[in-house]
């Protein structure tokens, strides 16, 4: 779309393609031209216009929409005078399309929440709307919408608004709170038994529970609460009314979560809950799931809100233990989506008793464990057709997997070996089918660990058993077998009789490791060999992980015979033999990402297998990685390249050549990163990326620093810290704050003033802008999970040069915005010198960090 203003007529003749158009490629032109048209100033003035036409559904949303998208986004491109006019059209928009489409009534409610919450003229905007439209009973489903979604955008992450003006807004709407709720209660009077009108009334209700600004002793002697309860525990209550209603029950039962200051409403709630039983099992009577799901949601929300209470006066009052029994049976459910909902809470209780270490209390949970154990075994039962190992991917594999980590949290309060023995105990005395037998050993597996070997004929029984499987027992009890013994390491260590291959192999006299070893993966390495020289005959490329030849199995062997030394460690011979083949493999599948990782992870295994003793494959293989990488950045190049700097970065010989490697790595990766959206689109390869450089900080810092790759590097870094990938940003933190830590950390090496001395000069042309990027970051891009690593790189940059860091944090301060669009105040002049001086009187990183953390949240 070039500069000017496109025509309303193309406009629609481009929203029409976009939702009737055949041609898919024509879609595709469609949604790009109206993607730039969106993010254009004429967006306002256009959409206005598409709202006033009201020409038909698609043109309207689009242009509901686009107003929804430029006022969360852009608004800061309006000047103040107009925001009134845009007030009042948006006002005009909803009320003339409130019979066209729900979906443009809810964008045009979530434009007017956003633009309320921007703009600090508009006062009491709820007492506004209400006034305006609530005697006017067409208009009632679009003010509750209004009033649903303001409460909801108040913490919403598309909303920068800041702490100062949230704090503005929820007092607001806590004092207006009780008006809302008694044009609820007057909705219900009017509509009776109307389904739509009154899933409104309670997700509305709902979205003002969440935001915890409703008076709990109104509430309290509120009808709707009895409305609510009527409700679910009607048997005809329609499905979608079923759902609005229990997330409503469950919002109530959040917001009340400190029970002590909210007791009139806690007891409402808790009784009106207890009531519901007898609805649950109709609805199992009935096989109707989705109420089911709902009334597990409600009970589990009950016993987290009430947890505490239950643990400190169990039996009593509020500490009632029917709440348990309402969770348990739901975990006798035959679905297994039931009782997961429940994990949470088991979780907790779990912590929580852990904590007191009270065995009396303990004994009172101990029975409800029990069954809850029982339950989750029958669960995590497979099919009996089944075929084939068990998987962990597929969501039952994920519940399983659940299932494992909240027995481990549990089971102290049981007994592990009691567990342990009384699970095998049902293996022994009946004849299970093998779904039984093999969910069973799935759950000893999980608390194998926590079984004490001393002395425990349970567990060399098992061991000795799993040992002796007949070969005609079903793959998947073999297999979870197979991780039941990989549990009990312990007891395997102890009893060397029932090892593995590796380890054998480990013991055997030097001389024979080679020759055993080298039979082990001649069988792979002879049918790759096999399958290149047919590959090459018939001029065709075929998959070795398919074929069943995947690179020779050191991955998993982790070989680790004892080498004196002057002795050549007995695995350099195999690894010199296979590397051929390995090498020739990479070249034919360059192309193929999952052939290529496969074979960098079995490389990397084998460099750290044998350590310095792969020094001769050092050239072969960068030469390789560095060709290869330049036509196919496959980014586990870099990683294979950050365990070789790990292996032989200390080694004077082979700086430079790693150094080389390095910067011949990083020339096609910084033309990757640096294409539009190089960064977002290629997190892995910023990960390696920073791994490979974090290693040369650590073992070679000097090589790394005197080097001309450094600079752009650094440039790289302070690019990618905006990054919002978990583990590429966590890469790049933890490279920046090595990097200067090798500048502030004495650690009495001979290189330590020239270390010191070559960090300056890098801070000193790239400091006042890491800075300033890190503080931008903090405020704008990052959640808030990664505060604590960027509080870090601030930390060992002012332990580094304070005086300087001041300067540079002063300065990286003055460049933030002081007020919003809308015209309210982001941060206060105090806040800003408050903070600077937080930061820069701290005496250790994790004050830095909770500064960090509460300036942020005045840009969240």
């Amino acid at each position: 779309m070039d500069g000017g203003k496109p025509s309303l007529p193309l406009v629609y003749q481009a929203v029409q393609a976009l939702y009737h158009d055949p041609d898919p490629a024509g879609k595709e032109r469609a949604s790009v031209w109206l993607g730039e048209l969106q993010r254009s100033m004429h967006a306002w003035e256009i959409s206005d216009q598409l709202l006033q036409l009201k020409q038909d559904v698609e043109s309207c949303y689009f242009a509901a929409q686009t107003m929804k998208m430029k006022i969360q986004t852009s608004f800061y491109e309006l000047p103040q005078e107009t925001h009134i006019a845009l007030r009042d059209s948006l006002l005009s928009h909803i009320q003339n399309l409130k019979d066209l489409s729900p979906i443009i009534v809810t964008q045009l409610a979530l434009a007017i929440a956003d633009l309320a919450l921007q703009m600090a003229s508009w006062k009491g905007c709820v007492h506004t709307l209400i006034e305006k439209y609530s005697n006017d009973v067409t208009s009632m489903p679009f003010l509750i919408e209004i009033l649903t979604v303001l409460p909801e955008e108040v913490h919403s992450r598309s909303l920068r608004i800041g702490s100062n003006r949230r704090t503005e807004i929820i007092e607001d709407l806590a004092f207006y709170s009780t008006t809302v709720v008694t044009l609820l209660m007057t909705c219900v009077e009017k509509s009776g038994s109307d389904e739509k009108m009154l899933i409104k009334v309670f997700r509305c209700l709902g979205s003002w529970f969440n935001l915890g600004v409703l008076d709990s002793n109104f509430m309290a002697n509120n009808q709707l609460l009895m409305v609510l309860f009527q409700v679910l525990q009607r048997d005809e209550t329609p499905t979608n009314l079923h759902e609005a209603a229990s997330d409503c029950v469950c919002s109530a039962l959040y917001a009340i979560e400190n029970v002590d200051t909210h007791m009139p409403l806690a007891i409402q709630l808790f009784q009106g809950v207890l009531t519901l039983e007898a609805a649950y099992h109709m609805a199992v009577a009935r096989e109707d799931l989705d109420k089911v799901l709902n009334y597990c949601r409600i009970f589990t929300e009950l016993c987290e809100t009430f947890m505490e209470i239950t643990v400190r006066t169990p039996g009593q009052g509020l500490g009632d233990l029917r709440i348990l029994e309402l969770l348990l049976i739901c975990a006798g459910h035959p679905q297994y989506e039931v009782v997961e909902i429940s994990f949470n809470f088991w979780y907790r209780l779990g912590e929580h008793l852990f904590k007191m270490s009270d065995p009396g209390l303990h004994n009172v949970f101990r029975p409800y464990i029990q069954r809850l154990l029982h339950s989750l075994a029958r669960h995590c039962q497979l099919d009996p057709d089944h075929e084939g190992i068990p998987e962990d991917t597929d969501d039952f594999g994920e519940f399983r997997m659940r299932v494992s980590d909240l027995v481990k949290d549990v089971i102290f309060l049981v007994g592990s070996a009691e567990c342990f023995s009384q699970l095998y105990s049902t293996l022994k005395e009946g004849n299970p089918p093998w779904e039984v037998t093999e969910a069973v050993l799935f759950i000893m597996a999980s608390i194998a660990k926590s079984v004490d070997p001393e002395n425990n004929p349970t567990l060399t029984e098992v061991l000795e058993q799993v040992v002796l499987l007949p070969q005609t027992v079903h793959l998947a009890v073999r297999y979870t077998s197979i991780e039941l013994v990989g549990e009990m390491s312990e007891l395997v260590d102890r009893h060397p009789r029932f090892l593995g291959t590796a380890l054998v192999l480990a013991r055997l006299p030097l001389e024979k490791i080679a020759e055993c070893l080298s039979d082990l993966c001649s069988v792979q390495v002879m049918a790759l060999e096999k399958l290149l020289s047919q590959d090459s005959s018939n001029g065709k490329s075929s998959d070795p992980t398919v074929s069943g030849c995947t690179p020779p199995p050191l991955a998993n062997l982790h070989t680790n015979p004892i080498v004196e030394n002057g002795q050549t460690h007995p695995c350099q011979k195999v690894i010199q033999q296979i590397w051929p083949v390995l090498s020739e493999t990479l070249n034919a599948h360059q192309a193929d990402n999952r052939i290529v990782e496969r074979c960098c992870r079995c490389l990397r295994f084998a460099v750290r297998c044998v350590g310095k003793g792969s020094a001769s494959l050092l050239q072969p293989l960068v030469t390789q990685m560095v060709n290869v990488y330049q036509v196919y950045p496959h980014s586990c190049f870099l990683y294979l390249g950050s365990i070789l700097v790990d292996e032989y970065g200390m080694e004077e010989g082979c700086r430079q050549g790693l150094l080389d490697m390095l910067q011949a790595l990083c020339m096609p990766t910084f033309q990757l990163l640096e294409q539009p959206n190089g960064l977002r689109n290629h997190p892995d390869t910023v990960d390696d990326l920073f791994r490979l450089a974090t290693r040369f900080v650590q073992r070679s810092p000097v090589t790394l620093l005197s080097s001309s790759i450094i600079i752009h590097i650094i440039q790289c870094a302070i690019a990618a810290t905006t990054l919002d990938h978990r583990d590429a940003n966590c890469s790049v933190m933890k490279f920046v704050r090595d990097l200067i830590h090798t500048g502030v950390s004495n650690d009495h090496e001979d290189d330590f003033e020239v270390r010191k001395r070559l960090i300056g000069q890098a801070m000193g042309q790239h400091g006042q802008q890491l800075v300033t990027q890190l503080i931008h970051t903090c405020c704008f891009c990052l959640p808030s999970y990664t505060l604590p690593d960027v509080a870090e790189v601030l930390w060992e940059i002012m332990v580094f040069d304070r005086p300087t860091f001041c300067r540079w944090l002063e300065s990286a301060l003055k460049g933030l915005p002081k007020e919003m669009s809308g015209g309210a105040v982001t941060v206060t002049h105090k806040q800003l010198t408050d903070f600077h001086k937080q930061v820069t009187s701290a005496e250790e990183c994790k004050q830095v960090c909770w500064a960090v953390r509460e300036f942020t949240r005045l840009y969240r």
